[in-house]
């Protein structure tokens, strides 16, 4: 997305809503502009939170630092084990926790969480280098009791956080039919915008299978308050899937615990 195009969506996105996650579909730290984006942001008083893999943390730290409307950072720990399994872990982690350091220092207002959303049902010690590490670095002791109820997070340090949650799959219109009946927050406390405009009810959507409009060609307020977008979320208030998609997500089950 262009900066032109995101101050676009940024203007309608600002009244209407708390914060802007920087993470849909790619990694925010590896976008051309990452510092136009990040200004534009602060222009419109938008609270942000920031998702990365991590791997270009050290790159952008006093970047990240600097911009004080960077309320969040969440690093998605877990995408490097599954992506590059063989590659060396302790180095990854060493990169994180001198961005972790550094924030601790500079930005004590700052949210950190470190995201380890690869929870199997059946027990896995397959985090363990990592509490370890941390526990070390931090001088900490980690209960390794696992509840993804709803706390799913567990206090370090300051403000840095460890934050779990199971494995999902991503939605698609092929997968075997779940239920019509159950719940969501998409629509009715976040949504999506893809980098070409289209608007879906959540992140989870990126095929955009449930384009509800484009904020290019149309005001977001239109888009939210259109039919099809007001059925959704009155559909989830009333514990009723009306879109197909939603009828073959999986990850919607979370939130029945």
């Amino acid at each position: 997305m262009a900066l032109d195009q995101f101050e676009h969506a940024i203007s309608q996105v600002a009244p209407l809503a708390e914060q802007v996650c920087l993470h849909l579909m790619g990694e925010p730290l590896a976008h051309p502009n990452l510092e136009g984006i990040l200004n534009i942001c602060q222009k419109y008083n938008c609270p942000v939170q920031l998702t990365t893999n991590g791997l270009l943390l050290t790159r952008h730290t006093d970047l990240i630092l600097n911009t004080k409307c960077i309320r969040q950072v969440n690093i998605s720990a877990q995408s490097y084990m599954d992506n590059f399994p063989n590659k060396d872990f302790t180095t990854y982690l060493e990169k994180i926790y001198l961005f972790i350091d550094t924030a601790f220092n500079e930005r004590e207002d700052m949210y950190l969480n470190i995201r380890l959303w690869n929870i199997e049902e059946t027990h896995s010690d397959q985090n363990e280098p990592i509490f370890q590490f941390l526990e070390e670095k931090l001088d900490v002791e980690i209960n390794r009791k696992l509840e993804l109820g709803k706390i799913k997070s567990k206090k370090l340090k300051h403000k840095l956080y460890l934050h779990f949650d199971s494995r999902f799959d991503w939605p698609r219109l092929e997968l075997p039919f779940q239920s019509k009946t159950g719940r969501c927050n998409g629509l009715i406390d976040h949504l999506a915008i893809h980098a070409d405009g289209t608007v879906v009810p959540c992140c989870l959507d990126d095929q955009k299978i449930i384009n509800l409009g484009n904020i290019n060609s149309s005001h977001l307020e239109d888009i939210i308050n259109s039919p099809r977008a007001t059925a959704i979320a009155n559909g989830f208030r009333n514990n009723q899937l009306v879109e197909d998609l939603c009828q073959r997500c999986s990850y919607i089950n979370r939130f029945k615990k």
